[in-house]
């Protein structure tokens, strides 16, 4: 039976991360052109910006470079091994990742830069920026690996603006989402649905569909594409209004959509599509395909699409049972 990367393949939404981010870095870059252009820039931070965060009392060094905050590799090791000589625990560890499977590549991902030491002076040292950091926490035995995740995807990103960085928004929540536990697949469809939409939103801008008619149009897709609606679809799941669907739709849920959106996009620029009504008619037309294969799908695997599972936090007392 075919698995969901088949599918995302035959219906052609199987696009890699490092496109969807480039895709997704691109729109955000032209949307945020005014903005610039009328010095609405924001607090914009310096090459070579050195801060201070705590965690759990120890400090740990991040420096701007590059549009991304990267931190001091012999800082983390200390925070959660409370090593007392942090910078011998990191090379041992190193050379140990070197050898193994996944890892043969760290090297590259390890960049010196200079940050201030105990001293006063500007030396360089290991820095990671946070993406493969969170790759390091997991190889480091620590019962405060878990409180860091959350701690790195909270301040990993902060005070940076988009129009610095325009990935910055997607790299936010995939930390995030790291950090609850989801798998790599799951957030690479994720974020290809997401990069997916962002361009139907402004298409839907280009050809004069007003924001606040988004909303209408994305009932369109979903009863085409699941047969009910966002707020039903929200039901099924157990989810209250204030929550985003897309974050709780399973990998087959997120295939669908993309489907249907970017089904969408085609059609309304094959029809030159103008205003809300023809927007309307595409956004059938382009629900439809997905609705067409969802139900093809459904008839294959022999079980529904539309799924109530949801990745809301698990109550206390169930966790506690276990």
């Amino acid at each position: 039976m075919p698995g969901k990367d088949d599918y995302s393949t035959k219906l052609g939404v199987d696009m890699s991360l490092d496109e969807a981010l480039s895709r997704f870095a691109n729109i955000t870059r032209a949307e945020l052109v005014q903005a610039a252009s009328d010095g609405d820039d924001g607090a914009l931070i310096a090459e070579g910006t050195t801060e201070l965060v705590p965690f759990k009392g120890v400090e740990i060094r991040k420096t701007f470079h590059e549009g991304e905050w990267w931190f001091s590799v012999i800082d983390v090791v200390a925070a959660l091994t409370g090593s007392t000589n942090p910078r011998r625990y990191w090379s041992d560890l190193k050379s140990k990742l070197l050898n193994k499977e996944g890892y043969s590549e760290l090297y590259d991902e390890i960049v010196q830069l200079k940050m201030d030491s105990a001293d006063g002076k500007r030396r360089e040292t290991d820095a990671m920026n946070p993406e493969t950091l969170f790759r390091i926490v997991q190889s480091i035995p620590s019962p405060r690996a878990e409180p860091f995740k959350k701690w790195l995807a909270r301040v990993a990103y902060e005070r940076i603006q988009e129009v610095q960085n325009p990935e910055i928004a997607i790299k936010r929540a995939i930390l995030g989402y790291q950090a609850q536990g989801r798998t790599m697949d799951w957030i690479e469809q994720h974020i290809r649905s997401i990069m997916v939409r962002k361009e139907l939103t402004s298409e839907w801008q280009r050809r004069g569909v007003e924001s606040s008619d988004f909303g209408i149009l994305t009932h369109v897709l979903s009863t085409r594409t699941f047969g009910v609606g966002v707020s039903d679809h929200k039901k099924v799941k157990n989810l209250r209004a204030s929550h985003n669907l897309r974050d709780h739709m399973t990998d087959l849920e997120l295939i669908l959509t993309t489907l249907a959106e970017k089904s969408t996009k085609e059609i309304a620029q094959i029809r030159d599509a103008q205003g809300f009504v023809e927007n309307k008619d595409a956004a059938r037309s382009g629900g439809d395909i997905a609705g067409n294969a969802r139900r093809s799908l459904e008839k294959e695997t022999g079980k529904s699409a539309i799924s109530s599972s949801n990745f809301l936090p698990k109550p206390k007392k169930q966790i506690e049972a276990k």
